[in-house]
């Protein structure tokens, strides 16, 4: 019997603090973290579809922030920092913000409260979130005497679920008042880094920040989120094995049913390293079973907003064209469903041509959850539009 028991797999967990300090598995990226912390561009943009471990890696620069070194012994950042210094850092996790205009004003209210008494800045009773982000971002540094990380993750779920609703303009403006600071206030900050999965230019991240750098195409980024096959073969090996004895299986046997399963996601045309959905394969590793764990997450939830006009056969899915252009600078409301697909961890990077990224379905699990979740959906809601209209 193969023994795993005295191993723990970090199933669900997002805090590197927990993971660190309570033994869990890491996968160490923190080569590649400490590349971003140190890239002379400040502000930074990371797409990566839902459940990809953007939260863990924002957690893991807001440690490394903090110079919270304890927690990286043994990683191989410890060979690349010399200096460990402790900064302010704001952080920012949208996803808890709800999707209508007061639920995301009382949230802001909320951050920027805790922050302001960290500070100890006083506040006027009619200052706008705008002015009290500004103040935050300031008084860090006057109190501190360093450059401030500013960490906003999953920055588009508001905006991703008001989408086609008549609350989603009065979200855009809440973003385009308070996010334009960021560059007003860029000499008091160091690093500024915003995860998401779709990407909305409409707002202030995008237009107003028109030095933001998109880092979700660069080679060097190409594997920050996921896991690769590489990684797996090295972090993984009693798990893998507990899952061949499982299944009758030999262990490289135990290996071609996960690549076939989890697999196949690129996200460079540059560096087209094979990465794993690291949600699904640490389940898998997990339970010992192979089972779509993805899209029962919840990760179909928003596919309907974004692709109700389109002719819905699997065999288009798998193979589809899309321009540099569109893929890379484009806005997810007017792309194309191509776009949100891609963006969204259905569609994956399969190779390019001349300006133009040939994209298709990037494992079994993806293929499972459109042929048995998602177009069932789709063409349910499709043949309720036409009955409507014909009633």
């Amino acid at each position: 019997m193969v023994e795993t028991n005295n191993r723990r797999l970090p199933v669900g967990i997002q805090s590197f603090e927990k993971i660190r300090k309570e033994g869990y598995l890491y996968v160490d990226k923190t080569d590649i973290i400490w590349q971003l912390a140190n890239t002379d561009k400040t502000y930074n943009y990371l797409s990566r579809p839902r459940r990809f471990g953007k939260s863990v890696l924002v957690d893991t620069l807001e440690a490394y922030f903090t110079g919270k070194k304890e927690l990286f012994e043994g990683l191989k950042i410890m060979e690349m920092e010399k200096e460990w210094v402790k900064r302010p850092v704001i952080r920012l996790d949208m996803s808890q913000a709800g999707a209508r205009p007061e639920t995301v004003r009382s949230y802001l209210d909320n951050a920027f409260h805790t922050l302001e008494t960290e500070y100890g800045i006083v506040v006027r009773q009619d200052s706008s979130l705008a002015v009290r982000f500004k103040n935050i971002i300031e008084g860090a540094y006057n109190e501190t005497g360093q450059q401030v990380a500013i960490l906003i993750d999953e920055y588009d779920s508001p905006l991703q679920h008001s989408w086609k609703t008549p609350q989603h303009e009065a979200c855009t403006s809440i973003y385009r008042e308070v996010f334009a600071i960021l560059k007003a206030d860029d000499k008091y900050e160091k690093f500024v880094f915003i995860t998401g999965i779709t990407k909305f230019t409409q707002i202030s991240l995008f237009s107003v920040l028109n030095n933001l750098s998109n880092i979700s195409f660069e080679p060097e980024y190409a594997a920050i989120c996921g896991i690769t096959k590489e990684e797996l073969l090295r972090d993984f090996k009693p798990e893998i094995n507990k899952l061949a004895e499982y299944e009758g299986w030999t262990f490289d046997e135990a290996v071609a049913q996960l690549t076939a399963y989890y697999d196949g996601y690129h996200f460079s045309r540059r560096n087209m390293v094979d990465v794993f959905n690291p949600f699904s394969l640490i389940n898998a590793l997990a339970d010992s079973d192979l089972k779509n764990y993805w899209a029962s997450s919840g990760a179909t939830s928003l596919l309907p907003k974004f692709v109700d006009d389109m002719d819905i056969r699997l065999k288009d899915f798998d193979n589809c064209a899309l321009l540099s252009t569109i893929i890379e600078t484009s806005d997810v409301t007017g792309g194309g469903s191509e776009l949100f697909l891609y963006q969204s961890g259905y569609l994956t990077i399969k190779g390019y041509m001349n300006g133009t990224y040939l994209l298709g379905i990037p494992n079994f699990e993806v293929k499972q959850a459109l042929s048995e979740i998602v177009l069932p959906t789709l063409a349910m809601r499709k043949s309720n539009d036409i009955q409507s209209t014909q009633a």
